[in-house]
């Protein structure tokens, strides 16, 4: 499994401090004040699960809904299909997105839930929550499933509440792509409208400030030798 990082409340290192100046200075300043307004509105509260895609657009279009609605990491399961991001349709996403891969459900289960993640199981056949219904307030993981098939019962079994959108047609079921971005849309808002302390945290802020400074610069690695022996 590939983890993403999770960071403490203690403050970071001086010298991730000093290499991120550093790095900082060969930024222009609209791409700094991009950094930070980014930043802000980032989030940990939520975070996404994708389960076994087959359509490589969908899995990319998912991670872009996930960076333009401000979600920071995004799991992804890979029973049987091997994870293929669509680079021109996530139009860049997985550069600022955190993506865990996982070669199991139960194991994104148990990883999620011993960060302290709900989780939540996203599904048509279920009326228990819907978007206006869902209690925002622990932190959830939201679980899509394939294409026809939807979740695996493993990851049905194990849920802690379920997430419905009412529908009022004929169709039973919406892409998977268009059912993301529509539940992250509607909780993101309901989110930030809230007292709930959604933010990142300054040593969460910092640490993904220099990661994208690095995914930034050309020629990364002779620049930061170049820190080093200057340090």
């Amino acid at each position: 499994m590939t983890q993403i990082h999770y960071f403490s409340e203690e403050l970071p290192a001086m010298r991730d401090k000093k290499l991120l100046e550093y790095l900082e200075s060969y930024l222009t300043d609209r791409r700094k004040q991009r950094f930070t307004d980014v930043l802000d509105r980032r989030t940990r509260h939520y975070t996404v699960a994708i389960e076994d895609i087959y359509q490589l657009h969908n899995t990319s279009a998912v991670l872009r809904s996930c960076d333009i609605f401000g979600i920071q990491d995004v799991h992804i399961i890979e029973d049987k299909y091997s994870d293929r991001i669509d680079s021109e349709i996530a139009m860049g996403a997985q550069k600022w997105v955190d993506i865990a891969k996982h070669s199991s459900a139960a194991e994104c289960v148990r990883y999620v839930k011993s960060r302290g993640y709900q989780v939540v199981a996203t599904t048509p056949h279920s009326d228990k929550c819907t978007l206006e219904t869902f209690d925002i307030n622990p932190r959830s993981c939201f679980f899509f499933g394939k294409e026809a098939d939807g979740l695996s019962s493993e990851i049905l079994d194990q849920a802690d509440a379920f997430l419905t959108i009412p529908m009022h047609g004929f169709t039973e079921s919406l892409n998977i792509s268009v059912s993301a971005a529509i539940i992250l849309q509607h909780m993101t808002s309901r989110l930030r409208k809230s007292v709930i302390d959604w933010r990142l945290t300054e040593a969460e802020k910092l640490d993904l400030r220099l990661d994208w400074c690095k995914r930034s610069i050309k020629s990364i690695e002779q620049i930061i030798e170049r820190f080093e022996d200057s340090n």
